[in-house]
């Protein structure tokens, strides 16, 4: 662990711990209450019984907090972990026509890939290829539609957006360290006074996890593993990557890779789909927001673990309070909490001008969310953004090649 991220909590002042702690609460809030009800819906669809489904919360909750709590405290990083959100999606349709135990089979092959994919070394090859223009300019075209629904939101609900918006502006120009913090308390204080909540129908209860023997057969390893695999590598082990590069981070993506896969294949049985590094949410741990000292923003990252594993253990109950939060208030706070990371991401993409333009073409192509062959925006994005980078300047730059290219020790596989 190299001395820049190694920061102990001994060297932190008690304020230190505030914007990491928010920031760390903002994305677990998102995540649920943004992207969870997918999995409710390929629950139902599958006719899963009210036990598999919180056996399903309970695996990919714990899941996701234990993996991104031992990174994010081994590498001093804000490394988020979050369950595949576009699998999620995938599932509510593929599940129609495979039973539970056949997809916690796929569920197990798809794992089991990911750990090999990491202890290989490959992905993280692939990861140094991609030019730094084209990095920021994939983030900021993936995260601007973010930042559309923070102001888009005045249409649906524009007391409680506007409320948002102005408030932001306001802490901004008294404390721009503390606007975020201000806005999520603000926000939750109006919901609670306006009695925009109702939690009284809420008793917190322990979950059980279930287990189920998996099946495996290559239907289900044709139609839910492969396409499993593939969607969570494109759609979020890639941008997650780049979102930890784009702010400065370096551990490779192998242990990453490795340690998600890991706690993947030990979920399964119990009902997980997949896990891995975040990268929307992982931006709001990642950026100045969470702290103005990059070696302070990894606290970010044990914060969502904790707050993960303690909706894990009380399985459906808070998971639902989480999405008993108006949707506007989700995506005005997320999109608010991303505006640095946005600006920032720009401002890099957009700095050398020798190379602006593929960045630009990158930024776009991002923004448009391209699907095409089930394969999401992300993906299509970067893909059209290095094609636009080498026919505009012939090859990529050499010294990102020339890193590519260096053997990685089998001693850095597991870092």
């Amino acid at each position: 662990m190299s001395s820049a991220n190694s920061t102990s909590l001994s060297s932190f002042h008690w304020r230190d711990f505030i914007h990491p702690l928010v920031a760390g609460l903002i994305s677990v809030i998102v995540n649920y209450g943004g992207t969870f009800i997918l999995v409710f819906q390929a629950a139902k669809v599958a006719g899963l019984s009210p036990e598999l489904t919180a056996s399903w919360v309970w695996s990919v909750s714990i899941g996701v907090g234990v993996t991104g709590l031992i990174l994010s405290w081994v590498y001093r990083e804000p490394i988020i972990t979050a369950w595949s959100t576009p699998a999620a999606a995938f599932l509510v349709t593929a599940l129609a026509t495979t039973s539970h135990a056949e997809a916690v089979g796929a569920y197990l092959v798809s794992a089991a890939v990911f750990v090999i994919l990491g202890i290989s070394g490959w992905f993280e090859r692939v990861i140094r290829l991609i030019p730094a223009c084209v990095a920021a300019a994939l983030l900021a075209g993936i995260l601007l539609q973010f930042g559309i629904k923070a102001f888009g939101g005045m249409s649906v609900d524009p007391m409680l957006a506007g409320l948002l918006i102005i408030a932001y502006v306001v802490f901004k120009r008294a404390s721009a360290r503390y606007a975020v913090v201000g806005i999520l308390l603000l926000g939750l204080a109006f919901l609670l006074v306006a009695g925009r909540i109702d939690l009284s129908g809420m008793a917190l209860r322990v979950a059980s996890p279930v287990f189920t023997a998996p099946v495996f057969s290559l239907n289900a390893l044709l139609s839910v593993a492969l396409p499993l695999f593939l969607i969570t590598l494109t759609g979020q082990y890639m941008p997650g990557m780049l979102v930890l590069r784009n702010d400065g981070f370096k551990t490779s993506a192998n242990p990453i890779l490795t340690v998600t896969g890991l706690g993947s294949l030990l979920m399964a049985p119990f009902g997980s789909h997949a896990f891995n590094i975040a990268a929307i949410t992982a931006a709001i741990c990642t950026g100045r927001e969470a702290h103005e000292d990059p070696a302070k923003r990894w606290i970010a990252g044990i914060v969502a673990g904790i707050c993960y594993i303690l909706v894990g253990v009380f399985g459906v109950t808070l998971a639902a309070v989480f999405m008993a939060f108006p949707a506007t208030f989700i995506t005005t706070l997320a999109g608010l909490a991303l505006l640095g990371t946005i600006a920032g991401s720009l401002a890099t993409a957009m700095a050398d001008a020798r190379t602006r333009e593929a960045a630009l073409i990158t930024f776009i192509a991002s923004a448009a969310n391209i699907t095409l062959l089930g394969i999401g925006g992300a993906f299509w994005g970067l893909a059209i953004g290095l094609v636009a980078y080498t026919a505009l300047h012939g090859r990529l730059p050499q010294q990102v090649v020339n890193a590519a290219m260096v053997p990685i020790p089998a001693n850095k596989l597991v870092k």
